[in-house]
């Protein structure tokens, strides 16, 4: 059986032909009957739908991924997830650079590329860090998401509370029961 494999870890990949539909399409042009789907990070190993995918996997099958770093942005956790994967008899496909296999030019190719995903992946993190550092100079600067609701909105809705049910002011206002219930904590 031929499965395929695709992974986001933002909503910006959406944009850049990194989308889910757009791996899906081109897992499906290769052969993929089923497709599993996550929205994580690559770094993380604990991923609902890979290990999913891990767990149905049998000697013989094919994973197919789009691109190496979808599978992982470790050099680390990618080398060992593939070589596990090749071990117990699956074919691992990575559609822009060919299939996997024990050999040692599969492995140097796959570690550099690996290698050079955790580097970009570094490259990432260190300009976000930097572009904070920059952005916390000036005076309006506040870290995190911001808010969705005005102070004033969250005190009107706050107001309704006192006669009415949450789900009343969630319908007359938009605001959700949960940021209603952490809104109540903060004042109180």
């Amino acid at each position: 059986m031929i499965y395929g494999y695709a992974r986001v870890s933002t909503k910006w990949q959406e944009s850049d032909g990194n989308s889910l539909e757009a791996q899906e399409k081109i897992l499906r042009e290769n052969g993929a009957a089923e497709i599993f789907a996550d929205s994580f990070t690559g770094v993380k190993s604990d991923r609902p739908k890979l290990n999913e995918l891990l767990e149905k996997l049998q000697t013989g099958d094919t994973v197919i991924v789009a691109k190496l770093d979808r599978i992982a942005r470790s050099m680390i956790q990618g080398s060992e997830l593939i070589n596990t994967l090749i071990e117990r008899g699956i074919k691992v496909n990575v559609l822009n650079i060919g299939v996997m296999d024990n050999t040692p030019t599969s492995k140097l190719i796959r570690n550099i590329f690996f290698a050079f995903a955790e580097f970009e992946r570094d490259i990432i993190i260190e300009r976000t860090r930097e572009g904070k550092n920059i952005a916390k100079q000036n005076p309006g600067f506040k870290d995190g998401r911001p808010k969705k609701y005005s102070s004033k909105q969250i005190n009107h809705a706050l107001e309704l509370l006192k006669t009415r049910t949450y789900k009343e002011v969630e319908s007359l206002t938009g605001i959700g029961k949960s940021t209603l219930i952490r809104a109540k904590k903060d004042v109180l």
